[in-house]
């Protein structure tokens, strides 16, 4: 049995839930290694989440919002773009492989993109293998 990587996505409500949507009811096949996590904005998704995924056992996580310009907060995915930048520079320099975090823009309309998306992180985070490096190490007590 081959192991197969947990993916966190954190999707925006407007575009990129409706494209995920649309990619299971168009019947679009992508790997099932991913978790949907549906937020107002890709602007409310915080460094701290993403670094709190991994840390509870996700070997990858996938952040998406609406197209630049296409928001419904105006510039909330502007605002997740700078701080993901900054968040690849810290995992980074703290030695977790930034390949492990991907952000992509997918619209409503664009479920064969979603798709295609989760087959590329998936296949991107199955070449660097499980999350040893950052993962919480739970000890078992002999209460």
């Amino acid at each position: 049995m081959s192991w197969e990587p947990k993916i966190i996505a954190f999707l925006c409500n407007w575009c990129s839930y409706a494209g995920a949507d649309l990619a299971g009811v168009s019947r679009l096949r992508y790997p099932p290694s991913i978790r949907i996590v549906r937020v107002p904005c890709s602007s409310r998704v915080s460094p701290a989440m993403i670094l709190d995924a991994l840390k509870s056992g996700a070997d990858g996580v996938l952040v998406s919002g609406c197209h630049p310009g296409d928001c419904h907060y105006l510039t909330g995915n502007l605002y997740a773009r700078r701080r993901f930048y900054m968040l690849k520079k810290l995992l980074e320099f703290a030695g977790i492989e930034p390949e492990r975090v991907q952000f992509a823009w997918i619209s409503a309309s664009e479920g064969d993109v979603f798709a295609k998306v989760v087959t590329e992180i998936t296949e991107r985070v199955k070449a660097l293998g499980p999350n040893t490096k950052f993962r919480k190490v739970l000890r078992e007590t002999g209460a």
